[in-house]
C-alpha cells in the first residue's frame, strides 16, 4: 500500500497541533577550520535544549545521492512521495502568485539573467534585480503575441517570474533551458516526447522575442527557462490527514506548493519576526502550520558561510515564541541542503528534530548535523516525517487488529 495511503486510512480528527518549521537548505558542510558547518557555527541554545528533550535524525529529501529541487523536497516533507507526485517549478510559481491555472495550461518559471556579446550566460540571476524592476520587465515581456495560444507573464520576486501557455495540444515535457552555470550559453528549447514538439515551437517563439525585447535592458538582456510543466491538481492534505492546514512563506513558490497540497496560505510580512506573528494570530484557526523560512537557503546559493549561520541565529532567537503556544508536536528541519561551500542545493541528508510531550528523548549535545547522525530517528526518507508529525501530535490510530 502506498503510505500516503495508509496515513489517509489511520488518520482521526482531534484538537491537536502541529507546526513544521523549515529553515531552506539547512544542511551544510564543514568550512571553518575546526571544520563546523553553518549550524554547527550558529549560536542556537534553544534549537540545542530541544535536541536534549527531543528525537533527531538524518532525512534523504528524495533518495540518498540524489540533489532535490524544491518541490519536490517539499512535497515529500508534507508526505508526498516525490517520485509519484511530480510537479514543476513552473507550476508552483504561478500557484504562488494565485495565477488562476486551468488544466491545459503550462507554466514556465522565468529567470531574467545576463549574457555577454558571445551569448554566454554571466549572471543566472542578473544580480537578484530588484522585484520592481521584474514587474516592470515582465509588463514588457506580457505583451509578446504567439498566434494560437494566450501568454502570461507575471512577476513572482526580484529576478523571477512565470509565463503560463494557454491553448490546445500543449505539453510540459520540455527541457530547462538554465545551464546552471555561468560561462556557457542557455540551453536551447527541446522537447523531451515527439507530443511536446509544438509547444517548444511555441516557447522558441517567446525566446525570440523576449531576446529582442531585453536587448537594450543590460544587465537584464536575456531570460532562463525552467520547471516547464503541465498543471494537474494533487489530493489535498486535508482529505488526508483529517487536519485543517495552513502555510505561512515569504516566497511564491513555497506559497504555491502549499495550495497545490490544499494549505490556506496566511498573508505575513517579510521578515522572520513577522512570520512568526502570523503563527500567533492564528493558532486558534488552524491543526498544522508549515513555516517556511528562505534566507539560509538564499545566503547558501551565495557561498555566504556567515549569512547563513546568522539567519539560524535569528530564527533561534525567536523560537521560543512558537514553544509559548505549547505545539503537540514541533518538526525544526530543512527541506534539503545547500552548503555555502558548493553554493548549492546537495545530495546531504538534511538534521531534523522532532519535539513532543510524546516524543523519546535522544539527549544529544547540540541540534546539528553530526549530533542528528546519533539520533534514535536515524537516518530516513523525508516523506516519512509526516507520519511521525501525526503519531507524535496523537493524530493516528492503530493499523490492523
Amino acid at each position: 500500500m502506498e503510505r500516503l495511503k495508509l496515513l489517509q486510512q489511520l488518520a482521526i480528527k482531534s484538537t491537536t497541533k502541529m507546526v513544521l518549521l523549515i529553515l531552506d537548505g539547512l544542511g551544510g558542510l564543514p568550512m571553518t577550520l575546526k571544520g563546523e558547518t553553518e549550524l554547527e557555527v550558529a549560536y542556537t541554545p534553544h534549537m540545542d535544549a530541544l535536541a536534549q528533550v527531543g528525537t533527531c535524525g538524518l532525512m534523504h529529501p528524495v533518495s540518498p545521492g540524489i540533489t532535490p529541487g524544491s518541490g519536490p523536497s517539499h512535497l515529500a516533507l508534507f508526505g508526498y512521495d516525490p517520485m509519484l507526485y511530480e510537479v514543476g517549478r513552473g507550476i508552483l510559481g504561478a500557484l504562488g502568485i494565485g495565477f488562476p491555472l486551468l488544466c491545459q495550461d503550462v507554466a514556465c518559471r522565468i529567470n531574467f539573467a545576463a549574457k555577454d556579446e558571445r551569448g554566454l550566460i554571466t549572471d543566472r540571476r542578473a544580480g537578484r534585480i530588484a522585484s520592481k524592476r521584474g514587474a516592470e520587465l515582465c509588463t514588457l515581456l506580457d505583451k509578446i503575441e504567439i498566434p494560437g495560444v494566450e501568454l502570461s507573464v507575471r512577476p513572482i520576486k526580484e529576478h523571477r517570474a512565470v509565463m503560463v501557455l494557454r491553448g490546445k495540444n500543449l505539453s510540459g515535457e520540455i527541457a530547462d533551458t538554465d545551464p546552471q552555470t555561468t560561462g556557457a550559453p542557455p540551453h536551447p528549447v527541446r522537447a523531451l516526447t515527439p507530443e511536446a514538439n509544438h509547444t517548444a515551437q511555441l516557447l522558441e517563439q517567446f525566446l525570440t522575442q523576449a531576446n529582442k525585447m531585453l536587448a537594450p535592458h543590460y544587465p537584464v538582456n536575456t531570460i532562463l527557462l525552467r520547471g516547464i510543466s503541465k498543471y494537474h491538481s494533487f489530493p489535498k492534505m486535508g482529505e488526508l490527514y483529517k487536519l485543517r492546514a495552513a502555510a505561512i512563506a515569504t516566497y511564491p513558490m513555497y506559497r504555491g506548493v502549499a495550495r497545490l497540497a490544499g494549505m490556506d496560505v496566511l498573508s505575513t510580512g517579510e521578515t522572520i519576526a513577522s512570520e512568526f506573528q502570523t503563527l500567533k494570530e492564528h493558532w486558534e484557526q488552524y491543526d498544522y502550520f508549515f513555516v517556511h523560512i528562505k534566507k539560509t537557503d538564499s545566503y547558501g546559493e551565495d557561498g555566504n558561510f556567515a549569512g547563513k549561520a546568522k539567519v539560524i541565529e535569528e530564527v533561534d532567537s525567536l523560537l521560543p515564541q512558537i514553544l509559548e503556544l505549547k505545539p503537540d508536536c514541533l518538526a525544526v528541519t530543512g527541506d534539503h541542503s545547500t552548503p555555502a561551500k558548493l553554493k548549492s542545493h546537495s545530495w546531504h541528508p538534511v538534521p531534523v528534530l522532532l519535539y513532543s510531550p510524546s516524543a523519546r528523548p535522544d539527549n544529544l549535545a547540540v541540534f546539528s548535523e553530526e549530533e542528528c547522525r546519533k539520533g534514535s530517528l536515524g537516518v530516513f526518507p523525508t516523506q516519512e516525517l509526516m507520519g511521525l508529525m501525526l503519531a507524535h501530535a496523537l493524530r493516528l490510530t492503530k493499523f490492523g487488529a
